[in-house]
């Protein structure tokens, strides 16, 4: 059986894939929702869409339990959350500072806890619902100088998997896409002797869209994607 979704909530949204999701969420009908720690920058993909935004700080339990009681009060709860932040702290081990490592695992694990379990709750008396991540390379394999980025991505590829096997029979849907590459925005783009050498915002929403519409008789929990240049 396929499921059928009302309401999309993009939290650490802005220009990038959050505004290619806020775009196909709204063409499907679904009523949109936008969390950043800046809602104002917002505004104009807010009048293109419809979508309406709020202030959060995913990684503040206080902000979370805030966004989650403004949806309520504000027409309804989501039954499609997107958890795209992320933080690193890049530079040789020995010398990367501690305390931006602790904020930037806050952003990248610890906020995608928080935001995924109070939409559980939200989701499970309902027995309907999908969580989706948004992880990276970094969250199968470690890069040289990037320890941070490797710690919180794959603790939130361990996040997913564990939710997905707990969740699943429940008729929450998790998913954890590894985008193996970067995005192309508008102000990064393909050097000219590399053309579509990034992946395409657009077409990594529409996997995200293709995931949601999965039968639950073959969910999938993880979608790895990358451009069809990749080298690997």
């Amino acid at each position: 059986m396929k499921p059928s979704y009302q309401h999309a909530l993009i939290v650490g949204a802005g220009a990038g894939l959050s505004a290619s999701l806020a775009r196909v969420f709204t063409d499907k009908d679904l009523r949109v929702s936008l969390a950043a720690r800046t809602p104002s920058d917002l505004d104009s993909l807010c009048n293109e869409t419809g979508a309406q935004a709020y202030a959060c700080d995913a990684s503040s339990r206080d902000d979370v339990a805030a966004l989650f009681g403004s949806l309520e009060s504000h027409g309804g709860l989501p039954d499609v959350v997107v958890y795209n932040p992320s933080a690193r702290v890049r530079g040789p081990f020995v010398e990367v500072d501690a305390e931006q490592v602790e904020k930037a695992l806050m952003v990248t694990a610890y906020g995608a806890f928080l935001v995924a379990q109070a939409a559980a709750r939200t989701m499970l008396p309902k027995n309907h619902g999908a969580i989706l991540f948004t992880g990276a390379s970094a969250g199968v394999k470690g890069y040289p100088q990037s320890a941070s980025f490797a710690m919180g991505k794959f603790a939130l590829r361990g996040l997913a998997q564990s939710m997905a096997r707990e969740l699943h029979p429940q008729g929450i849907h998790i998913g954890h896409f590894v985008i193996d590459g970067g995005i192309r925005n508008p102000g990064r783009t393909e050097a000219p002797d590399r053309p579509d050498s990034m992946l395409d915002p657009d077409s990594i929403a529409q996997s995200y869209w293709d995931l949601l519409n999965q039968d639950r008789s073959s969910w999938a929990w993880e979608v790895e994607l990358r451009p069809w240049v990749e080298t690997f």
